[in-house]
């Protein structure tokens, strides 16, 4: 995996270098639905090579989703840079099971990435010069410790490799709040700084996650008629609610079970259809 070189490194690449990595990532070989499923099922089993062969195969897929974000402060190898990360992320998060691509799953997560590093590159502006040299440090930690442990880092992890207290890095932290993962682990495995805020404080990031989300699914579902839309937003609980199944939705819709699911299968095949067409498009762009 380190060979990848998805730090924040690669921003610092002049443009002949750039050119040089899409040169490199256009020899990388593509994966099918079978394949795909394979190494996801190996990934959740922590087998590295699988998901150095899961990101390298979509690392072309990240620039054209980074090329639409040009010109919003940040150069494209930057927005390169976190796209990748956020397909790492997003590689090891993938559920196979539930029958869609890879990259309608992954592109969610690339978004967030590359949103966030723009909204956090506009806040750093506006900080002291002092301050921006301890988060980019803070950052720059986080990002070495993922290439390397292939995880978020603890709290404990980068007090360490920074030497510096945890409160002083939570200090840091805060005053940027998008230049951090608040679900990263600051304790155990179970403890985050997402556990440790109120309640009713939702996240920095929630809304330009949220949105994100919000409209890469509606682009999806857009080619779906009324009908079938309701019975996948039920289905995977999209709209907010409980994830329902064919007899739950079925009371709902005055339908059958199995003609719920048949609509299901319908609208799934159309999913993947579109899902299939928007890949192909980006390849070519």
């Amino acid at each position: 995996m380190r060979n990848l070189q998805i730090t924040p490194n690669i921003a610092h690449r002049d443009n002949a270098s750039v050119e040089i990595y899409f040169s490199e990532i256009n020899r990388e070989g593509l994966i099918d639905a079978d394949e795909e499923a394979i190494l996801g099922a190996r990934i959740k089993q922590g087998d590295k090579a699988a998901l150095e062969r899961m990101v390298r195969s979509n690392l072309r897929f990240v620039v054209s989703v980074a090329k639409k974000y040009q010109h919003q402060g940040l150069p494209l190898s930057d927005l390169i840079s976190e796209g990748n990360l956020g397909l790492i992320k997003a590689a090891q998060r993938f559920d196979e099971t539930r029958g869609f691509k890879f990259i309608s799953f992954a592109v969610w997560w690339i978004r967030q990435s590359i949103g966030a590093a723009i909204i956090e590159n506009a806040r750093m502006i506006r900080l002291p010069m002092n301050k921006i040299h301890e988060i980019t440090r803070i950052n720059r930690a986080i990002a070495e410790i993922e290439q390397e442990t292939l995880r978020e880092p603890t709290m404990e992890q980068l007090a360490q490799h920074l030497q510096r207290s945890k409160e002083q890095i939570r200090d840091a932290l805060y005053s940027a709040p998008w230049t951090f993962s608040y679900d990263m682990p600051s304790g155990g495995e179970d403890v985050s700084l997402l556990d440790r805020l109120p309640e009713d404080v939702p996240p920095p990031d929630h809304i330009l996650v949220a949105e994100s989300e919000r409209t890469a699914m509606d682009e999806l579902l857009s080619g779906l008629s009324d009908r079938e839309r309701k019975i996948i937003e039920l289905s995977y609980g999209i709209t907010g609610g409980h994830e329902m199944n064919p007899t739950e939705i079925s009371k709902q819709l005055d339908m059958s079970a199995e003609r719920i699911r048949q609509l299901r299968n319908t609208a799934i095949d159309k999913l993947r259809a579109s899902v299939k067409t928007l890949t192909a498009a980006a390849d070519l762009n």
